[in-house]
């Protein structure tokens, strides 16, 4: 007799074809089923569908595995051979688990060199659950029964053709989530809470400028995705001015990097009043490439001010650069280019950014001589 792995199940059909629900132990689910590879056979005919193995990705699930306590309820999909055996519970007592499902158990055989099945949605999930060692965590799997490759990769292209989530609502929704959070989202979530004390304190000079996915329709003029990357930048660079306000153990003191934010931005609306508040369009300081810009020239003065002097000394700074400064009219001279031809790219704001610093540079040299 076949050995086989047993499970309680819920069973139901769609489209003429069976379909499973069930948890199974995470260690399992890479013994009953295979990773399709997508690759071409010795005809140089497509095979599998899966794509390569994120390494990085299946890392950072595993990371998170290894914590205690994790919700892990994102369920396995897999495709089931031809073979499986679903047995319904006997009497009338719980047969019926709503009017569309049916209780009871499920057999996968299990064999040495064939497996039961393959896995249409979670091979990264499955790999992580197999490196982390957290065997015995329950994993939700649902399965359909068919031996078609054809309708696996149906599936397959199905479930991953959804647009990802935007990474700004899910900056948004951070802060507001508990502790427990894969690496590269506890790396983000500094930024975003950050980026919310700016919008919603009523003593900061970006207080409803800046414009969040869940506020459409504010009126809010300033991108917050280009406030997260000005903090990102300026906290991961050692000599960055938010950089000190990190602590070794990855905790952020939010308060601290507040109030370098909200002297230097304060500095910056008080130099150049006619330029804040303005749509991007008709200002580049509130534009993606000047936010980005000036967030370097941050960095650059806040790591010489003292404390408690913070918006003073950047105010004397900028009011040095001030007249090399076109926001709204003019051209920049040095680069050749108009005010509002500087655009939202990696060359023109480290084109913009290098201007500021040698300006800033410049003007405290001639000051000294």
């Amino acid at each position: 007799m076949t050995p086989a792995i047993h499970v309680h199940a819920l069973s139901t059909r769609q489209g003429g074809i069976d379909v499973y629900a069930f948890f199974i132990r995470g260690d399992r689910i890479l013994e009953i089923a295979d990773i399709a590879r997508i690759g071409r056979d010795d005809q140089a005919e497509i095979a599998g569908f899966q794509r390569p193995e994120i390494k990085a990705h299946v890392r950072q699930i595993a990371d998170y595995l290894i914590r205690q306590d994790v919700l892990f309820p994102n369920a396995v999909i897999l495709a089931l051979a031809p073979g499986v055996h679903f047995a319904g519970k006997r009497g009338t007592k719980n047969r019926k688990a709503d009017a569309n499902s049916e209780a009871g158990v499920l057999s996968i055989p299990v064999r040495a060199g064939r497996k039961a099945g393959w896995i249409v949605d979670g091979q990264q999930r499955a790999l992580a659950l197999g490196q982390s060692g957290c065997a015995d965590l329950p994993v939700p799997v649902v399965a359909f029964v068919s031996g078609d490759i054809a309708v696996h990769r149906e599936q397959f292209i199905l479930v991953n053709k959804a647009k990802p989530l935007d990474r700004r609502l899910i900056d948004e929704l951070l802060p507001s989530v508990g502790t427990l959070l894969p690496r590269d989202l506890m790396a983000r979530r500094v930024p975003s809470a950050l980026c919310k004390v700016l919008n919603d304190s009523a003593d900061s000079p970006f207080h409803k400028l800046i414009r969040r996915p869940s506020e459409a329709g504010t009126g809010a003029i300033v991108t917050d995705s280009h406030i997260t990357n000005l903090i990102r930048r300026s906290m991961n660079d050692p000599r960055g001015s938010l950089a000190v306000h990190t602590l070794p153990d990855g905790r952020a003191d939010v308060d601290g990097m507040y109030r370098v934010m909200a002297d230097f931005w304060w500095a910056v609306r008080d130099v150049f009043p006619a330029a804040w508040g303005l749509p991007p369009e008709r200002s580049r300081l509130m534009h993606g490439a000047g936010l980005a810009a000036m967030g370097v020239l941050m960095d650059q003065i806040m790591s010489r001010a003292d404390d408690g002097n913070g918006r003073a000394y950047a105010s004397a700074v900028l009011r040095r650069i001030a007249p090399y400064c076109h926001w709204t009219d003019g051209r920049w001279a040095a680069l050749d280019r108009d005010w509002n031809d500087i655009q939202c790219v990696s060359k023109d704001i480290r084109a913009l950014s290098n201007l500021l610093i040698a300006i800033e540079r410049d003007t405290v040299r001639l000051e000294a001589a």
